[in-house]
Parts: C-alpha cells; structure tokens; sequence
C-alpha cells in the first residue's frame, strides 16, 4: 500500500514491546492528557483476535494472520491521518512487529510484505519500547482477552520485538518497574519532549 504525500509527513510514535508491557494503558493516559494533539492507532492484533479472527499455529496459518495484521495496520494508519489531520499517531504496536512473530524470521516477513526493515523504521518518528513485566518475574495477566503468552513466552517475545526496533534513531526503552506509576511517570516525560 502506497502511503499518500500527506500521511508521509504524518508524525507516528510507536508504543510497542513484549506483552504485559503496559503500552496500551499508557497510551491511553497520555491520549487524556493532549486530547488535541494526539490520536491512537489501536492495536490491530487484538481488534482482529477479539473479533474472531483465527489464531491457529500452522506456519501457513501464521502467515496468513501476521500479513492481515500488517495490511490492516497500514490501513488503521492511514485512515487516523485521514480522520484526524494535523494530528499525532500513537501507534499501538507497528507495522515492524509482524517479524517477531514470522515462522521464516523478520527478513522473511519484510520481504514477503514487499519492503524492507530500514523502510517500515523510516515511517515512523520514535519508538517507546515498553518491556515487558514478564522479563521482571511479574504477572502479566489482565483483562486483555487477546492475550494468551505465558511468561516465557513473553520474555522471549520481548526480546524479538526489541531486537527489531532497537535501530530505530529515536529509540526510548522504558524498563518493567515494580512500580508502574514510575513506569507511565518515564512514557510520559518522553512524550512531552516528543511533543514539543
């Protein structure tokens, strides 16, 4: 999917990493903070999963969910642009996290989706890693129906995602906390350095 010239110039902030990480809680509080400057792409995998989509372990059948993941987060993307322009994306996992997830390993899954590691990093402006509390020893349940990793699951998913974005020339990681107040206290003074 071609990206229009307005949504190149779209600033999009990526809150990612391994489960349990409190991304999507972060997102939310600080989206209650700048109502009017930002907006939040949801996290398609959980849109898709807890609408039905199949999650069957086949490698074909991963295939086939990682690369409908990567279209509709495209898609989530463009039409947040489109609805809200002038608006910051914070995106709720991006289109990189597919590899992570990609039976062959991330090479594989750029190259399938038809672009590269270095492009889908270009697309978006930063990248706060959230890592996950599972690499602390900390529970990582909670209401989150989509989720099913156990805990070293998570550790290792974790260490996939991070891997992936680490290159990125605005990489933020937010270390697991036993606090997660000090948690969401780091997420958003980097995003009030972001936004200003």
């Amino acid at each position: 999917m071609k990206a229009s010239n307005q949504t190149q110039s779209v600033r999009r902030i990526v809150f990612t990493g391994g489960p349990g990480g409190g991304k999507s809680t972060a997102a939310d509080l600080i989206l209650r903070e700048f109502p009017e400057r930002l907006v939040i792409v949801p996290e398609t995998a959980t849109l898709l999963h807890i609408g039905g989509f199949p999650r069957w372990s086949e490698p074909g059948a991963m295939k086939a969910r990682q690369t409908a993941i990567f279209e509709v987060q495209r898609s989530l993307e463009e039409l947040q642009s489109v609805h809200y322009p002038g608006r910051m994306l914070i995106c709720d996992r991006g289109t990189i996290d597919g590899g992570a997830y990609w039976p062959d390993g991330p090479e594989a899954f750029y190259a399938h989706q038809g672009t590269t590691l270095a492009k889908e990093l270009a697309r978006y402006s930063a990248v706060l890693f959230f890592e996950s509390a599972a690499v602390g020893g900390l529970a990582i349940e909670n209401a989150n129906r989509a989720r099913t990793e156990t805990l070293e699951q998570a550790v290792a998913l974790d260490a996939k995602i991070r891997s992936l974005w680490a290159g990125h020339p605005h990489f933020y990681l937010i270390p697991h906390e036993t606090s997660f107040f000090r948690k969401m206290d780091r997420a958003h003074a980097i995003m009030r350095q972001l936004l200003a």
